[in-house]
């Protein structure tokens, strides 16, 4: 009878200590991730963030969006969303001209443009109509068009890009700043081509300082201006600011008080943003904005300097798809021909 007991006894701790011995290699267990192979905790694989471009698709012009959007999709590997802006008459026209192209693959939204949200806050000017054309205010509505991004890169039609936009994308915004443009006075590559045509850079170009209205802003008219042809957006400030209502109050004093017209240089869309945005933006990289290929027939960068640039701009009225104009082959080489035949380039031989 003892030794029946001595025995349960033994086998009682045997068993104990294959417990423990269990319970202590449950504990410190190398995970079966880190046996075998490394896992490098330092660095996870970041989600790829979707880039939003925003540019307008309008009637006569639409070879422009088509060589900008071409001249995005070819220079990045990144996951662009591109919001095409357009008109109810124009919309089916741009959709069609993607998806019998090349851009089939692209990943679009269209977005059609209410032109009625204008209603009185435009001053007819006749030397310039084109500059009141619908589209060329959408830049002031773009929380209303673009609803779930945090940033948006908004874009001229008459540009290419050269340059991985993903650059233009990674532009910092300071604390407090809506938006990002480029100062037309940060490179002095374009200074002379800007003394050579006549061209205003400065607040004196755009705002009418005759006007008490004007001058009550205490803005100096030498201030160098900027240009909003490109433009890093955020839209969490953009919409705490209240940025569209603001721009609208001064489209509406402009119809009352012709404060600023196309007579100067930048016309009906540039000049509100100055004053809105006047010391309370932050500043684009001026490689990522290489502007005024439009404003004359007869003056030219060096090839040189284009092939360096990220972004070109035919702000002007000399567009490279018309005749006459300058570095039109830059253009030309993202060009993606209208498979209706409605839209034609114009060249000397045609």
């Amino acid at each position: 009878m003892a030794l029946l007991k001595k025995i349960n006894q033994i086998l009682l701790f045997l068993l104990v200590l294959t417990v423990c011995a269990i319970l202590y290699n449950k504990v410190h267990q190398v995970p079966s991730a880190l046996k075998n192979e490394t896992v490098d905790l330092e660095s996870p694989e970041e989600i790829e963030e979707e880039i939003p471009v925003v540019i307008c698709a309008a009637a006569g012009r639409m070879g422009a969006t088509v060589a900008a959007i071409s001249s995005i999709y070819s220079n990045t590997e990144a996951d662009v969303l591109f919001y095409i802006v357009g008109l109810k008459t124009t919309i089916p026209h741009i959709r069609k001209w993607i998806e019998n192209s090349k851009l089939k693959e692209i990943k679009f939204k269209v977005v059609e443009f209410n032109p009625m949200v204008l209603k009185g806050k435009i001053r007819q000017d006749a030397s310039r109509p084109e500059l009141l054309q619908p589209l060329n205010f959408v830049r002031f509505y773009l929380p209303l068009l673009i609803q779930k991004h945090e940033k948006v890169i908004y874009l001229d039609d008459d540009i290419i890009v050269q340059g991985d936009i993903q650059e233009l994308y990674d532009t910092k915004l300071a604390p407090g700043h809506a938006a990002a443009f480029s100062d037309d006075c940060d490179l002095p590559s374009t200074h002379e081509m800007v003394r050579s045509v006549g061209m205003q850079n400065t607040y004196m170009g755009f705002l009418d300082y005759r006007k008490q209205a004007i001058r009550d802003l205490g803005i100096s008219p030498s201030t160098c201006s900027f240009n909003p042809g490109v433009i890093v957006a955020n839209m969490t400030e953009w919409k705490h600011q209240r940025i569209t209502k603001q721009l609208e109050k001064w489209m509406q004093r402009n119809v009352e008080e012709n404060l600023y017209s196309s007579t100067l240089g930048g016309g009906v869309a540039t000049s509100p943003m100055l004053i809105v945005f006047h010391g309370k933006y932050s500043t684009i990289n001026p490689m990522w904005h290489i502007r005024h290929l439009g404003w004359s027939p007869d003056t030219r960068y060096s090839e040189h300097f284009l092939q360096e640039a990220k972004l070109l701009h035919w702000n002007g009225r000399y567009k490279p798809w018309d005749y006459p104009s300058v570095h039109t082959d830059l253009w030309e080489n993202w060009f993606i021909p209208d498979p209706s035949g409605r839209f034609k380039l114009t060249r000397p031989e045609s």
